[in-house]
């Protein structure tokens, strides 16, 4: 089974239909025969984004819970070493790449899981590709 690091910024883009694209769709689409890594961060960052969302009415409580099941029933495994890396690698990897250490921690686990990183934003994947991380332009 393929494996490959996932950022919230793809997540997002499968709850907020104006954010969703054809990249967002194809790596859905790829979790049918895929396991996608995500630091111990992602949850809660979901959890935000979703909270905010509500608020600023671009959701609801009942479309937030299902789309949390819909979560719930994904191939995404949550690492659980990420908080014992987070001063000794994501810091001065954030630090050298300009990032906040919640993006460098999505880097940090594609770097050391040798897996490609899906990521709509930006600048994570300047830094990804700066580091030598091949981005999950359609994972298989």
């Amino acid at each position: 089974m393929k494996r490959f690091v996932l950022d919230n910024s793809v997540v997002m883009a499968w709850y907020f239909e104006d954010e969703a694209n054809a990249y967002t769709a194809a790596i859905l689409e790829s979790l049918a025969a895929s396991e996608a890594l995500v630091p111990t961060v992602w949850p809660l960052e979901v959890a935000n984004v979703l909270l905010v969302g509500e608020r600023k009415g671009r959701g609801t409580e009942a479309r937030t819970s299902r789309f949390v099941a819909l979560l719930g029933a994904l191939p995404i495994r949550v690492d659980a070493a990420t908080s014992q890396h987070a001063l000794s690698g994501i810091l001065p990897l954030a630090r050298e790449q300009g990032l906040s250490t919640y993006d460098a921690a999505y880097l940090e686990l594609a770097m050391r899981e040798g897996v490609p990183l899906a990521t709509q934003d930006k600048a994570l994947r300047r830094a990804a590709e700066a580091c030598g991380v091949a981005l999950a332009e359609q994972v298989q």
